[in-house]
């Protein structure tokens, strides 16, 4: 997500259209000067939903699979995921992270992986809570694929975030 307070080179659109922040008049990927901006506490939540059968979900949370206990491995790989998200997604900031964490819920057919990341920082932590939920529900499915090839990661989303000029959000 960007940041609409964030500069860029098109503010002076005449239409009064939004525009985005990481591109340049031309056209051209830059990343955001965000040296002017305050600091502030900035959380963020995300999701992803690992999807398998029932009985697979059962071996998750019992920690019963072929390669063992699952959601510590997840919840490890998260982490380190949020850590590292500036390196993994080009025009991201590397940011001082407080705080992450990654939990999970049992569904009949599904785990839901929820992360929350915070700091205290220029630009949000949404794209660190993205990938840690993300990267965590990738981790289960490599710890289910021997019994279930048919598993699937699906409804990537920012859940809410707080803090910066633009405010708070939360999806409905």
């Amino acid at each position: 997500m960007t940041d609409s307070n964030a500069p860029h080179a098109a503010d002076s659109n005449p239409s009064g259209e939004q525009q985005l922040t990481h591109l340049r008049a031309d056209g051209s990927a830059a990343m955001v000067d965000v040296s002017d901006k305050q600091v502030t506490k900035r959380v963020a939540t995300a999701e992803a939903v690992f999807v398998t059968r029932p009985d697979v979900v059962q071996m998750l949370m019992s920690g019963n699979l072929p390669k063992g206990e699952a959601l510590g491995t997840a919840r490890i790989a998260g982490i380190m995921a949020a850590k590292r998200t500036w390196e993994l997604v080009p025009l991201c900031h590397p940011l001082p992270i407080s705080k992450v964490s990654v939990d999970f819920t049992a569904e009949e057919s599904a785990v839901r992986v929820s992360a929350q990341v915070t700091t205290k920082g220029v630009t949000g932590v949404e794209m660190e809570a993205l990938t840690a939920a993300s990267v965590a529900a990738l981790t289960l499915y490599d710890m289910v694929k021997a019994v279930d090839k048919h598993a699937e990661v699906t409804g990537i989303r920012v859940l809410a975030k707080s803090g910066g000029k633009s405010g708070d959000w939360a999806r409905d």
